[in-house]
């Protein structure tokens, strides 16, 4: 389980939500002393915030790529191939999927970045992993919220296979990395590469990526620091309700929502946890919210680190919010024929 980095733990809605419109925190601050301070303080968690995914990604993939090399992948093909050929993808995407819906997107890049996909078969990983991952911790922070861990959990792994499979068709799967076995491409390359042939090219591959990830995440929290001490998170709100309702929420639900929008679960899980338990909502509210925000959350960063493979943008943000806005109405539906069924 991977705890809320310290970088993050200072973004709280909770901080900004009931400032007096128009002051801030630093209302005594002129306008250029607000934007230094926020630059200054957003480098410095981008920084931090890089530093924390390099503590995650490197031995991530250093390990998938040992993993790729060994060939022990052969061993558990008769497993993986069934479950990867309905999903549209090779054997060896399993890796990326296995290590993301546990530790979470970080380790799902990070064993991306160092096996023979293409980009079709990288978008249909991210758009799975960007509605599945990180499951133990982020199912206890919705099960803290208003809704059942395992109905959570049910809900997101559904939905995200729901997702892939409809995706599929239009995305190119095919290339490098789609013949045969996990096993067999593990064994290739094992048998194409010494070992230190291939710590060097894993090497090369996540330096690129490290580059890419640090300039990402300083501008994701620069920005995101920006906006708390300018005071336009409010604003912000207030020009989201109208989305909300289209989505099928509840304007009552606007925190929690931002929260998981802008932080995601487990980072902002400190706010939904909190306001869940203060807001007047109904049992209803919170499974529709629950359903939303674990299709689609973390709407910034997220999808931005997956633009390092170049993924298009479309792919990573479009079909979650469509994906978010069907399922809350089916739900709405389903309570209405079971009422109906009732009488």
């Amino acid at each position: 389980m991977v705890q809320r980095p310290s970088f993050l733990t200072e973004f709280s809605l909770t901080s900004i939500r009931w400032v007096p419109k128009g002051l801030c925190f630093m209302n005594n601050q002129t306008y250029g002393e607000k934007l230094k301070q926020g630059l200054t303080v957003g480098i410095g968690k981008g920084w931090r915030g890089f530093v924390w995914m390099m503590k995650i990604i490197v031995p991530v993939s250093f390990l998938t790529a040992l993993l790729a090399w060994s060939g022990w992948m052969e061993q558990i093909d008769f497993v993986i191939r069934p479950v990867m050929g309905f999903l549209s993808l090779p054997d060896i995407a399993a890796l990326p999927l296995l290590i993301g819906l546990l530790t979470g997107i970080y380790g799902g890049i990070a064993a991306m970045a160092v096996l023979p996909l293409t980009v079709g078969q990288m978008t249909l990983i991210a758009v799975f992993l960007l509605i599945a991952h990180n499951l133990i911790q982020e199912g206890i922070v919705q099960g803290k919220s208003g809704i059942g861990i395992i109905k959570a959990t049910l809900f997101r792994i559904t939905l995200a296979v729901i997702a892939v499979l409809i995706i599929a068709p239009f995305v190119g799967t095919t290339g490098p990395g789609t013949s045969g076995t996990a096993g067999t491409a593990a064994a290739a390359l094992h048998a194409s590469q010494a070992f230190g042939e291939m710590v060097i090219q894993w090497g090369q591959v996540m330096g690129g990526l490290a580059v890419k990830i640090f300039f990402i995440i300083l501008c994701v929290l620069t920005v995101l620091e920006l906006l708390k001490v300018l005071g336009l998170i409010d604003h912000i709100v207030r020009f989201l309700s109208p989305l909300l309702r289209i989505m099928g929420l509840s304007e009552k639900v606007a925190i929690l929502w931002i929260a998981a929008a802008l932080f995601g679960l487990a980072y902002g899980g400190a706010v939904i946890v909190e306001e869940a338990g203060k807001a007047d909502l109904t049992d209803e509210e919170l499974e529709s919210l629950h359903l939303s925000i674990g299709i689609n959350h973390a709407m910034i960063e997220d999808p931005a680190l997956f633009l390092t493979f170049g993924i298009n943008l479309f792919w990573l943000w479009i079909p979650r919010l469509v994906l978010a806005m069907v399922a809350v109405r089916v739900l709405a539906l389903w309570r209405r024929f079971r009422r109906l069924k009732k009488y």
